[in-house]
């Protein structure tokens, strides 16, 4: 019998080998294509640099025929969130935003997600807990007798929160590039080599991620629940949910109901967004800041190994798709220790297979780390230490290893990730604190 496993798995692992190959082809063929695209000119570039400086108001100048800002947003401009190390970097926790996912129910079986907007143009428009419960009541429990055995049921409350902490965007045009079956590879090698090790008995390894599959069937990549295929369309939903400002691609939200305003007119005219788009997709590329001395420059090898050894390189890839030093695989993970997702409540309506559970993120980018802080999707990681510290789940091995290490291995890991630093950031690596 431990021949006929040992067989199957054989098996398993050369069927797997044998789609990569396949894929590979389709993957360099994508690869050509995605790698094909028109180059702005210089006075785009500077009208996008301009409207991602811009500082919106309502009825704004720059509106054409639509409202400006609002009325319901989260920050004036996109520079207000998206400055650390420079203009494009990520934000700090003063400028998280509250999001919330509805669960499905027997009602509305599909989940839906939305922004709690934290400011309005008109006071009676703010947006709160209270409006989006107003739409989303608990779904009231009872009692079922099942084959004579008397089952009760809890009330369910299908509003999930949770908290958004704003993303680096340098090197954004350069992941849009990314192919979504070079995302698809990644996935498939990382899970071979995951049964090659468990063939060998080997079951402590980080496990593989689910890489998002949207419902048109495109590979997300950006966002903390890889929940856009393109950076155009992310950009388009940053304008419409964070600022209010319609485009051609998305409109602004309809105050307190959680849906696009399908009638607004557009604030940002096809021009005005290609401009934008443009310079998001040009801001430059975060840069390893090398040592000048050869103490220095021991440590950091040092350390970049040991990243490699404990396992954070299974997750966070350094290079992908000939996109070097990006260091994510762009695949879903889980790093609590409760691997329902808390999704407990109602079985029998489970979400959609591709859509994340609500304890699944996206791997984020690590290049330009050492100035994004905070870490985690919701900002709770103060630190680099902190941030190691609080992968669980799929990532408790990780901690593990990496709290096995002496102190100056330690330390040595953490001075490679102060490494990775943000464009326009030049000078010594970020102090130990």
């Amino acid at each position: 019998m431990s021949r006929s496993v040992d067989n199957r798995r054989r098996r398993n692992v050369t069927r797997s080998v044998s789609l990569v190959v396949g894929l590979s082809a389709i993957w360099f063929a994508e690869s050509a294509v995605v790698a094909w695209w028109s180059r702005p000119t210089v006075q785009q570039l500077l009208e996008g640099q301009a409207l991602f400086e811009h500082k919106w108001t309502e009825h704004d100048s720059l509106a054409g025929g639509g409202d400006g800002l609002g009325p319901v947003f989260n920050a004036t401009s996109c520079v207000e969130c998206h400055f650390q190390g420079s203009v494009g970097g990520a934000g700090p926790n003063k400028f998280n935003v509250k999001t919330f996912e509805i669960l499905p129910t027997k009602k509305d079986p599909l989940p839906m997600s939305g922004i709690v907007h934290a400011s309005a143009i008109q006071p009676e428009l703010k947006e709160s807990a209270a409006t989006v419960r107003r739409y989303n009541p608990v779904v009231p429990g009872g009692m079922k007798v099942i084959g004579g055995c008397r089952i009760d049921i809890v009330d369910f409350d299908p509003i999930h929160y949770d908290t958004s902490n704003t993303p680096a965007l340098f090197g954004s045009g350069q992941i849009d590039r990314i192919s979504g079956m070079a995302i698809r590879t990644q996935s498939i090698r990382r899970s071979i080599n995951l049964a090659v090790k468990e063939f060998d008995l080997d079951f402590k390894s980080t496990p593989a991620g689910r890489v998002r599959v949207l419902p048109d069937g495109r590979i997300g990549k950006f966002g903390w629940k890889a929940q856009f295929a393109t950076l155009k369309e992310f950009v388009a939903a940053a304008c419409a949910g964070e600022l209010g400002l319609s485009n051609p691609m998305k409109k602004q939200h309809v105050p307190q109901e959680y849906r696009e305003d399908t009638k607004a007119k557009l604030d940002m005219t096809r021009q005005q967004f290609t401009a934008l788009v443009s310079y998001v997709e040009n801001l430059p590329v975060p840069q390893r800041e090398e040592p000048t001395d050869n103490a220095a420059r021991t440590v950091i090898e040092r350390g970049e190994a040991l990243f490699a050894k404990v396992g954070c390189a299974d997750c966070h890839v350094p290079d992908v798709d000939g996109i070097q030093g990006v260091y994510s695989d762009f695949c879903l993970h889980s790093l609590t220790d409760n691997n329902s997702g808390g999704y407990v409540k109602q079985p029998d309506v489970p979400l959609p297979e591709d859509h994340p559970t609500l304890d699944e993120w996206k791997t984020p980018p690590l290049w330009g780390v050492a100035d994004s802080a905070p870490y985690f999707h919701d900002g709770t990681a103060p630190d680099l230490a902190a941030a190691i510290e609080r992968h669980a789940g799929s990532g408790r091995h990780v901690r593990e290893r990496y709290r096995e290490l002496p102190k100056e291995d330690q330390a040595a890991l953490i001075s490679f990730l102060k490494r990775l630093r943000a464009p326009g950031t030049p000078g010594q690596a970020v102090a130990e604190r």
